[in-house]
């Protein structure tokens, strides 16, 4: 079967302003008999937006993730490796592209607008999803990442409105207006909730050479060969302690993860008092618990919970501007003992 012209969109947004949320909220209005596909970069080394998605999908949804950092870096390998597989898979009516809230989208619209992909995408609006309160803060808007999102953006939507206060909203507009974004659609809704009817219609992207960006993971180092292995810690044997931990950083944030074995059972109320009382640009997890399975999201805004169907194994990841060595320590207390 041939592979023409599937309509592609790009949700990117930086970190915690809720692009799984929008993607979960997308698909639940996904015409019924349409295949979609998720393509998801976590900056983390662990994947765990995938699993989210996984645990809350409905038939014809198909979802790849690309863990670890920046998915268009070392050549774009990971990203083409990731896409094409995914492509072949599900033979998608649509596809949805996540980059991680850290990475580059200038450069994954580089990758979309290759050779190969010429005649196999029909690559449509790129929504960025912007919380206007941060519009005062100086890591955001001086940020090249974040001027980044933003230059692409076809659409913008501002997420978080119940939280807003008057002037945030003007705040939007008149940082809208010293990007030349003043004519871009702008969007406002809550809990990433917001009708599909928004991905419709060509890009007004235009390809040109994006500059060079730096890393300071190793995993980024490796060679073009090396990086067709994908993500090798995702495929690692968690050894006989019961988990496997790994770091990732850029130049301002760094990650950490672990991933536990799936006989190793949390307390649920130790865990959710452990991750309300975290201090960290970002917290994620999918869990095993005594009270069943149980997806965490912790932003500044707070914590969320969902109750999953299931899940292979425990997963947590945790991005800040810096780690606490305490943090694997007071995670490791929240195990109940092994019968």
């Amino acid at each position: 079967m041939t592979i023409k012209a599937v309509p592609c969109n790009i949700i990117t947004g930086f970190l915690g302003v809720g692009k799984t949320s929008s993607i979960l909220n997308l698909l639940k209005q996904k015409p019924e008999n349409e295949r979609w596909a998720v393509l998801v970069n976590e900056f983390g080394e662990i994947g765990i937006d995938g699993k989210l998605i996984e645990s809350q999908q409905q038939d014809q949804i198909f979802v790849r993730e690309v863990p670890g950092g920046c998915m268009c870096c070392a050549a774009g390998l990971p990203m083409h490796i990731a896409l094409n597989q995914l492509l072949q898979r599900a033979k998608p009516d649509r596809l949805l592209i996540e980059p991680s809230g850290l990475g580059h989208p200038k450069e994954v619209m580089e990758v979309l607008h290759a050779e190969h992909y010429q005649d196999v995408l029909d690559i449509q609006k790129c929504l960025t999803l912007i919380d206007a309160r941060k519009l005062n803060d100086e890591r955001y808007t001086e940020n090249p990442i974040y001027l980044q999102q933003v230059t692409i953006a076809d659409v913008v939507v501002a997420n978080k409105e119940d939280l807003y206060r008057p002037e945030h909203k003007q705040l939007l507009h008149s940082f809208l207006d010293s990007q030349g974004k003043s004519q871009v659609k702008t969007v406002f809704c809550s809990q990433g909730d917001f009708p599909f009817e928004l991905l419709s219609g060509a890009s007004g992207f235009q390809l040109q050479k994006c500059c060079s960006h730096h890393h300071d993971s190793a995993a980024e180092e490796e060679s073009a060969e090396e990086a067709l292995a994908i993500n090798s810690f995702e495929e690692a044997v968690i050894p006989q302690e019961g988990f496997i931990s790994q770091s990732n950083s850029s130049e301002e944030f760094s990650s950490i993860g672990w991933r536990f074995s799936p006989n190793v059972l949390f307390n649920h109320s130790k865990l959710y008092a452990w991750a309300n009382e975290l201090l960290a640009e970002r917290m994620k997890a999918v869990c095993i618990t005594e009270s069943g399975v149980w997806g965490f999201n912790k932003t500044p805004d707070g914590l969320q919970e969902i109750e999953l169907d299931d899940c292979m194994e425990s997963r947590f990841e945790i991005i800040a501007s810096k780690l606490d060595p305490n943090w694997e320590k007071e995670l490791l207390a929240c195990r109940l003992p092994s019968a």
